[in-house]
């Protein structure tokens, strides 16, 4: 039981270690960039990403980071707690709180991207990215500081291990 604890100590770093680098990287590079493009060019990179992502890696990384975390407390509290259970804990809440951000944020902006029509006229393009660019660059700085809150706890308790 103890090497399975271990291992989803291990897995839940790994994993919430990677979604934060993904969610970093958009914030310090991918968004920085568009901002620099047309409206049109913003627009159509925002819905083809928004369409790659939903890939298996991705979600093996973002769902596994929830999943290992999970599983991490329950067997923590199953074993008795121990040093590092108080960090576990806490990556667990963090990570739950970037799962719910990107769910009740990002993909709710995402979603009203894929749904805009008429994009043909320039100012209807202006209007989308508008209404789309600001909210979910703060929502995506949001859950990175969450999801590094997470990673770092989860560094801590494996160095507690």
């Amino acid at each position: 039981m103890q090497a399975a604890l271990d291992i989803s100590v291990l897995l839940s770093t790994l994993f919430t270690g990677v979604v934060a680098g993904l969610f970093f990287a958009f914030s310090c590079s991918v968004m920085p960039a568009l901002r620099r493009t047309r409206d049109e060019v913003l627009v159509e990179v925002m819905q083809r990403i928004n369409v790659a992502i939903l890939n298996f890696w991705f979600f093996l990384f973002f769902v596994g980071a929830l999943l290992a975390t999970a599983t991490s407390v329950v067997l923590h509290t199953v074993l008795g707690g121990g040093e590092a259970y108080p960090q576990v804990i806490a990556g667990f809440v963090l990570y739950l709180a970037v799962v719910v951000v990107t769910r009740v944020f990002n993909i709710r902006l995402n979603d009203e991207l894929a749904r805009a029509e008429d994009l043909t006229e320039t100012h209807n393009v202006g209007r989308v990215r508008l209404r789309f660019e600001a909210p979910w660059n703060r929502w995506n700085n949001v859950r990175t500081v969450l999801s590094m809150a997470a990673f770092l706890s989860m560094i801590w308790a494996v160095w507690l291990m």
